[in-house]
């Protein structure tokens, strides 16, 4: 199994699939290995035993997600097969967004929450900073 572990790529169900792997303690012990860390299979995802966060979600399809959280617990970067990806201040305010195709979108927001600038690709600015 330490072979896996060093060669597994996401979606990781769907690989471990390949490999003939579909026991929850099985998958269960080499994404364990593979976070550096214990983690729980809870459906078609992936629990940090620690904090009981979701940190992956795979669809039957492979498509998948992986979320990060800061060492407070909260959320913020959001990632996904397609390349799209999000990240969020300790809010939960979304301050970047980047789809696949190379759309993105900042914004920055007060201490109340309002949005206060925004900005995207396109070169739209709306700055009430």
């Amino acid at each position: 199994m330490d072979k896996i572990v060093s060669i597994i790529e996401i979606p990781y169900f769907k690989e471990l699939g390949l490999y003939g792997i579909d026991e929850d303690d099985e998958m269960e012990y080499i994404l364990s290995k593979v976070y550096g860390f214990e983690i729980r299979i809870v459906g078609s995802g992936i629990l940090d035993s620690s904090t009981n966060k979701r940190i992956y979600h795979e669809y039957r399809n492979g498509e998948w997600y992986k979320i990060e959280y800061d060492t407070n617990g909260n959320l913020i970067y959001v990632v996904d097969g397609d390349g799209s990806w999000v990240e969020y201040d300790t809010n939960g305010n979304i301050i970047y967004n980047e789809r696949s195709d190379g759309y993105w979108v900042k914004r920055e927001y007060d201490s109340d929450g309002n949005e206060i600038y925004y900005e995207n690709s396109n070169g739209q600015i709306i700055d009430n900073r």
